[in-house]
Parts: structure tokens; C-alpha cells; sequence
């Protein structure tokens, strides 16, 4: 198998790839009191060291109340917390990598027992169709909100960073704005279609936009799938995904992460069949910007099994390389077999691919 096509550089507004490999945002919660140290210092280096082309964090919180779904998950606000990072981003590049950091806001969804301090937040008070948790926010929730996402991609920027990722997928509050099953406000916080539900994302891009100006190459990670509903999707159509995309593309986002749970699904099939666009390809088609695809690369079976304490075994690439080489989308993200194997990407350029092995459930526990 040719993984030359793997390997061949990229740029976005200066940001220079050495590879097409991107290392997924895995949540990871071990960083006490929110503070990222030493172990994530040497987690990150030890996948820059091993030729990943951009590094994306596991997902850090901005500054508000209830932003987090569990104790672990590290800030990216406040001066010890962007120490820390500011470390981390160091010897990344040191190692020759790229890094981003993931900056959401985790809403009304659970993380397991745990509760924060104070009452979650979200658009209707709703973590699902119909299931009510926390409160409705109020136009200074809102406000505080979006300029929350700002400073931290400043913070970013400011810290040595590369570019950043506001996650806008998964249930999370970016997308309980987005999905109408939990976005039941009446007024210009929702609206009939997507395109009006996607106004609280759009004013964070332009928000972020203005905060680092137009250099910094902003990623937004969006998805059909929600933690509440694997099944459910914002669009149906071509023209659905055009109105959801187009306007935070317009508003200032330079590179979309299409979540899937499988790369290699076709998001229409019923318009170009079984081999047709998956949903990084679309969205590349239909707003111009630049994507990064991921889902199960590598691996025999998607991420739900390791909720259920399930492994996977490696998966053969063709799949990958056969869209990468007609240039479908332009990175590919790899999660749970880079968890598992640090060493992923160069065993792969090394062309030692007997030597990949799958994702094991107890790497889970680590910062290996």
C-alpha cells in the first residue's frame, strides 16, 4: 500500500503541515483542578515526536460557570491552566509538530454522577427532546458566553498556539443551539431552519475572528450525530447542509471537522451511492473551506464500544488512502488507534503497518 498521499503538506494561513494526519480532541480528564501539567506535557510531545502533522487538544473549557461535564477536563482560561499550556504548545513544536487547542463548552450533557457547582446551562433548558436539566440561558448567559470563546482563542493565539478549534459537535452547547430537539427558544436565538439556529455560532466565529485577527486559522468541529441521539441529523440535504455551513464559514471559520462515527460512510447515499461523498467531502464541496474527516480510522468498529468497556482491532487504510488521493477532504484525524499507539503515524510512514496494533479499552485510563 502507497501512504505517500498521507504525507504530503498542507497549509492554512501560514500554519505549515508537515503531514495530513491530525491527532483527534479525546477528552481525557485527568488534569487536577483543571490545571494541565507535566504527564499532558509528555503525552502530547510523544505524538508530535512520532511525526503527527497537527495535534488537536482534548477539549478545554472556557470561562463560565457549569462548562464542564467533569472535574478532569482542563481550562483553558485563568493563569496557572494557560501555563500549563503554554508548555504543552512548546514542546509540541519543539518536536516538530503543530497543535490547537479544543475550546468548548460541555451545556446541560452529563460527563456520569458528577454535578458541578453551580445549575448547567443551555439554549431551552433541555439535554435532549423533552428531558429538561439546568436552565434556559438569558441574553447575558449569551453574551458572557461568546466573549468566553473569544479570550480563550486569544489565550491561543497569545500562547504560542497554531491555530484554534471550537468544538461545535456532540450534543454540547455549540450544538444544542444548532439541533431543534433542544433548541425550543422563541426568539432570534432559534428559528424555522437551520440556518437561524446557527446564529449563536456564527456571532462566536465573528467574536473569535475579531479577538485574533485574521491570520489565525480557526477550525470548528461540527457534527450530525448528538451523545443524546447517534441517529440524529440537522440536515438532509445538500441545500440543508449549505444554510447550516455556509454562513459560519462566511463569518469566519477556515477549516471544518466533520464528525462521523465511520470515515468511509457516504453522508447522501442516496444522491451518489455507496462510494459517494462522506460528510467532510460534502461540506468541503458546498462551502469551499477546508476539512478534516475522522471516524474509526484504523480501527474494525466506532468509539461507542469503549463506552461499553470494548476494544477494536486494526482496520486496513485502502478506504483512506483511496479518498485522501482524490483529495475528498484534506486531513484526516485519528483518535482511539493514536491513544493506543503514540507511534501510529510513523510506523505508518516508516511502512511498518504489521506493526500497528488496535485501541485497547484500558489505554483509556492512561496518559501514556
Amino acid at each position: 500500500m502507497n501512504t505517500d498521499t498521507l504525507f504530503r503538506p498542507f497549509s492554512l494561513k501560514g500554519m505549515e503541515l508537515r503531514n495530513r494526519i491530525v491527532m483527534a480532541p479525546m477528552t481525557r480528564s485527568m488534569a487536577p483542578e483543571g490545571i494541565p501539567g507535566q504527564p499532558q506535557v509528555d503525552y502530547y510531545r510523544r505524538r508530535a515526536a512520532a511525526n503527527v502533522g497537527l495535534i488537536l487538544t482534548e477539549g478545554t473549557v472556557v470561562d463560565r460557570p457549569a462548562s464542564r461535564n467533569l472535574p478532569g477536563i482542563p481550562f483553558f482560561h485563568g493563569d496557572k491552566a494557560m501555563a500549563g499550556w503554554t508548555d504543552v504548545a512548546a514542546a509540541v513544536h519543539e518536536a516538530g509538530s503543530k497543535i490547537a487547542p479544543q475550546i468548548w463548552h460541555t451545556g446541560s450533557i452529563r460527563g456520569g454522577k458528577w454535578e458541578p457547582e453551580t445549575e448547567v446551562e443551555s439554549p431551552s433548558g433541555l439535554i435532549g427532546p423533552n428531558d429538561p436539566r439546568g436552565h434556559p440561558m438569558n441574553e447575558a448567559d449569551i453574551a458572557d458566553t461568546i466573549a468566553a470563546f473569544a479570550s480563550s482563542a486569544k489565550q491561543a493565539r497569545d500562547a504560542g498556539f497554531d491555530a484554534v478549534e471550537v468544538h461545535g459537535a456532540h450534543g454540547y452547547l455549540i450544538d444544542q443551539f444548532f439541533w431543534s430537539g433542544t433548541n425550543q427558544r422563541d426568539d432570534s436565538w432559534n428559528g424555522p431552519t437551520i440556518k437561524e439556529r446557527s446564529r449563536f455560532a456564527a456571532e462566536i466565529v465573528k467574536a473569535i475572528r475579531t479577538a485574533v485577527g485574521p491570520d489565525f486559522p480557526l477550525i470548528l468541529r461540527v457534527s450530525q450525530w448528538k451523545q443524546q441521539d447517534y441517529t440524529a441529523r440537522l440536515t438532509t440535504t445538500p441545500d440543508e447542509m449549505t444554510d447550516w455551513l455556509m454562513p459560519l464559514v462566511e463569518a469566519g471559520v477556515d477549516m471544518l471537522h466533520c464528525s462521523q462515527r465511520r470515515f468511509w460512510e457516504p453522508e447522501f447515499p442516496e444522491l451518489d451511492g455507496a462510494d459517494g461523498l462522506n460528510f467532510a467531502g460534502w461540506a468541503k464541496k458546498l462551502t469551499g473551506a477546508a476539512t478534516i474527516s475522522v471516524g474509526s480510522v484504523g480501527l474494525n468498529s466506532d468509539f461507542g464500544g469503549a463506552f461499553v468497556g470494548e476494544g477494536s482491532q486494526t482496520s486496513p487504510l485502502d478506504q483512506l488512502i483511496t479518498r485522501m488521493e482524490r483529495d475528498e477532504f484534506d486531513l484526516i484525524a485519528v483518535g482511539r488507534a493514536l491513544l493506543s499507539d503514540a507511534q501510529w503515524v510513523q510506523k505508518i510512514c516508516d511502512g511498518h503497518m504489521e506493526d500497528l496494533h488496535g485501541f485497547k479499552i484500558e489505554d483509556l485510563q492512561t496518559l501514556t
